[in-house]
């Protein structure tokens, strides 16, 4: 059986791509560089009006960790409210505890806002202390697709678990393998695991077509911050500006 194929992607050109070579789903996103946020719902209008296949809308409302407050917990629910109205089939989220365990509560309370649209709980599933457990806890609550790499920074460093979530899951949820994923591998990484999706980028690079460009100027940041490090507005030095600019 032809395997599912499933691209990331957070590029309209690259949805085009997809859309050209028959690309049976799209998992939508902004800032792959950053594991994926949540895609404008502009970027998921024309995205619809491209392409025929599914489109997979990732609902992550900020980069780092999955350990979410209420307020971003609303962020998500009104995200997933749009994804439906702008016609998105599916969304893929995730939501953990602090000890690292799934958090089953906001992950019910998510999935029933996603009532009649497609779910993945996405790789914050391979950072939760046993995978095994994680996936009889997605099992109970009804979720029906999992991306992961086997717990691994890839897939081939996860492949036994890989083989063993497939034999695990006796097709009560899908597992979609998924982190260094390459096309050439593609059916040996199935053929191993037993499963029957995957999913990738299939990127390469191209150059921009500016003429003038700053490579001194960068406008990202210009070092790396772990995903268990966040920065956030501070309170201190909004304090001293607000301040300073009403004498």
């Amino acid at each position: 059986m032809k395997p599912i194929i499933e691209i990331c992607v957070d590029r309209l050109d690259s949805v085009l791509v997809c859309a050209k070579h028959g690309v049976d789903r799209i998992e939508l996103c902004a800032a792959l560089s950053e594991g994926g946020l949540t895609p404008s719902i502009g970027f998921l209008q024309s995205a619809r009006k491209a392409f025929s296949g599914k489109i997979m809308m990732m609902i992550r409302p900020r980069c780092g960790d999955f350990l979410y407050s209420d307020e971003e917990i609303d962020i998500m629910k009104a995200d997933i409210s749009a994804a439906r109205e702008n016609g998105a089939d599916g969304v893929v989220f995730g939501c953990l505890l602090a000890s690292g365990e799934i958090d089953t509560q906001r992950t019910q309370l998510l999935r029933d806002i996603a009532a009649g649209l497609d779910v993945t709980f996405h790789r914050a599933f391979d950072l939760t202390p046993n995978l095994s457990h994680s996936l009889e806890t997605l099992i109970s609550l009804g979720i029906p697709r999992v991306l992961t790499s086997g717990g691994e920074a890839d897939v081939w460093k996860g492949l036994d678990t890989l083989t063993h979530l497939v034999a695990q899951a006796r097709g009560r949820i899908t597992i979609l393998p998924g982190g260094g994923v390459v096309v050439g591998r593609v059916a040996e990484l199935l053929d191993i695991t037993g499963g029957e999706e995957i999913h990738l980028s299939a990127r390469h690079t191209i150059h921009s077509s500016m003429f003038f460009i700053r490579h001194d100027v960068p406008m990202g940041a210009s070092v790396v911050v772990s995903d268990s490090v966040h920065k956030v507005a501070d309170p201190a030095q909004l304090n001293y500006l607000t301040r300073s600019s009403h004498p």
